[in-house]
């Protein structure tokens, strides 16, 4: 009887190393397999590179890419314009707007609506300007103040960021 245990016992042992022998093959065929078919689906991305790229060798391409808000496509970008809100006075909002002029752009223009947005701002609380429909309410507040100082040369205010600190 000990010999056909001890038979048993190498023929298990021997099941054993062929079964995971046979799943590391597969697993491995897989991982290469998935591999190939992973790159011929969905090849590089171009650019990669250039993400990962030192920050001076970065800054040396980026200038070639035209800029989307420039003056000669007709919008302006304002100074971020940053100051106390009217109540409650110690809460801060920094706005960061874009102006979106009809034909050329014209800065003096948009330096006294710089200071006509700052001097809104200025007496705005922060009950008047929270959740969605306060953001839209001073939105549409703005435009509205914008349209009258340009007389319509300014089509468009656009907010780049707003916070409220």
């Amino acid at each position: 009887m000990d010999e056909s245990q001890g038979a048993d016992g190498a023929n298990k042992k021997k099941s054993l190393l062929l079964l995971i022998g046979g799943v590391a093959i597969l697993t491995l065929l897989g991982a290469g397999g998935g591999w190939v078919l992973g790159g011929m689906i969905a090849p590089p991305v171009p650019g990669v590179e250039e993400a990962v790229a030192p920050e001076g060798e970065k800054d040396a391409k980026e200038e070639g890419i035209p800029k989307i808000a420039t003056e000669a496509n007709g919008i302006v970008l304002l100074d971020p314009i940053t100051t106390n809100l009217a109540y409650p006075s110690e809460n801060w909002i920094r706005l960061e707007v874009a102006l979106a002029f009809n034909g050329p752009p014209e800065l003096p223009l948009a330096e006294d609506i710089h200071q006509d947005i700052l001097a809104y701002v200025r007496t705005v609380s922060l009950q008047q300007i929270e959740g969605p429909r306060g953001f839209q309410y001073l939105r549409d507040d703005l435009q509205e103040r914008v349209a009258l100082r340009s007389k319509g040369k300014v089509s468009r205010v656009m907010f780049r960021t707003m916070v409220i600190e």
